[in-house]
């Protein structure tokens, strides 16, 4: 059985980590990231392990 690689989501603002675990078949679109630490809520996109954020409209 494979093991499946997960890591946390760090916040695009501050920096620090937030309570969100990606894992590597994990896809998201326009997902409002909350950071605890700086209070921020960002919207993100997830594919493939890669974080980037989502345009505005």
């Amino acid at each position: 059985m494979p093991t499946i690689i997960s890591e946390w989501i760090y916040c695009p603002v501050c920096g620090n980590k937030t309570r969100t675990m990606i894992r590597e078949d994990t896809e998201l679109k326009n997902f409002p990231l909350y950071c605890p630490k700086c209070k921020q809520e960002t919207i993100i996109n997830v594919q493939d392990m890669k974080i980037t954020l989502a345009d505005s409209k």
